[in-house]
């Protein structure tokens, strides 16, 4: 009999580790897909926004539209998606969902704060060269890291202040290899100060928006689903398009987008072009984001971000025949070491027995 106790116990181990093993491994598979994403998304959007203003384009409204307006994409999802008939989880069960109020509450503050963020980003990316752009954006990891310290409970490991320190040289690396010759053409140091500061105070907005998000999805939506994650993106987006079209319209320069059109250098078709597919790859950046937010935390999908930087600078080498001198090799170096040091980090949390594993062990014993 305490031979067949004893194998039942071993059998029960077992599969409960091989069930541990195979959560770990879709979490990573999941935490994959979402950084190629957020990276492509990024740094793609990035270069075409960029491109826009090179070759004309002007109203700083319709690059902050394209950033938000792509959404409509993702509502398909919902009508692939056929509903599963599972049973809900113990938590579900108690804890009382949110109610319609609250929700709003949360997706329309939510929102109107996206919509201010991307406006200023726009603002900055309009007058800034794209390697001081991302030099500045950068400083979103640290006023993230503070919002995440006092709203999520972050803590701070030595891997993770690794990560953070490495990250942040090198992006500050970056403004080592901006000089006078490398501001935007025709652009003054007045809209360059506004540039800098609208870009600075962007990235503390952003930063400010994922630790809100975060704290959402753990404190008020209560679903750990992919849905959970369409319907932040997709109704955050809806109320900062709405935002965003009341100020195209009045400002007045939705009067000038037929002019602009006709006028950019590229020509009719890759003007429509470029502003179509920058709101597809800022749509694909943003499932990206969302998912790494609602899989880890706020601060690893900033720590993704800004690693997604450094390669803003080597596309503009590509696309705009920017120099890339040893600075910018470097700090991409840095930058793939920290990456690394942030995601051992999630290694060892992943491989740590956790208290509901312990209390089931216990249980079995």
């Amino acid at each position: 009999m305490a031979k067949q106790a004893n194998s039942t116990e071993q059998m029960h181990a077992s599969s409960l580790s091989t069930i541990g093993k195979q959560r770990n491994y879709k979490r990573w598979l999941r935490m994959a897909i979402y950084t190629l994403f957020l990276l492509f998304g990024q740094s793609s959007a990035l270069i075409l926004g960029r491109l826009y203003y090179a070759k004309g384009g002007k109203s700083k409204w319709l690059g902050t539209l394209v950033q938000l307006g792509g959404f409509p994409l993702l509502l398909p999802y919902y009508f692939i998606s056929a509903p599963k008939n599972k049973p809900p989880k113990v938590e579900t069960v108690l804890s009382k969902p949110p109610s319609a109020l609250t929700l709003s509450t949360v997706y329309v503050f939510l929102g109107l704060l996206v919509a201010v963020d991307c406006f200023l980003f726009s603002t900055g990316l309009m007058y800034l060269p794209v390697s001081t752009y991302s030099l500045i954006s950068s400083s979103t990891l640290g006023f993230n890291a503070l919002f995440s310290f006092f709203l999520n409970s972050q803590k701070f490991t030595p891997f993770i202040l690794n990560s953070l320190v490495l990250l942040t040289i090198s992006s500050i690396l970056l403004v080592l290899q901006t000089h006078s010759a490398d501001l935007t053409a025709g652009v003054s140091k007045g809209k360059y100060i506004i540039g800098f500061i609208c870009t600075l105070g962007a990235s503390a907005g952003y930063g400010l928006v994922l630790s809100l998000t975060q704290l959402a999805f753990k404190r008020v939506l209560k679903r750990e689903t992919f849905s959970a994650i369409m319907d932040m993106i997709v109704y955050q987006s809806l109320v900062a398009t709405s935002a965003t079209l009341v100020g195209l319209f009045a400002s007045g320069e939705w009067k000038g987008l037929n002019r602009e059109m006709e006028e950019f250098e590229l020509g009719k078709v890759s003007y429509l072009m470029t502003v179509i597919w920058t709101a597809i790859l800022w749509q694909v950046f943003s499932v990206g984001c969302m998912g790494l937010v609602f899989e880890v935390s706020s601060l690893f999908s900033n720590a993704i971000s800004v690693l997604g930087l450094p390669i803003v600078p080597v596309l503009a080498v590509i696309f705009f025949h920017d120099k890339l001198g040893g600075i910018k090799v470097v700090s991409m170096v840095l930058a793939i070491w920290g990456f690394i040091s942030y995601v051992y980090q999630q290694y060892l949390d992943d491989y740590q027995p956790k208290p509901e594993d312990r209390n089931s062990n216990e249980v079995s014993d």
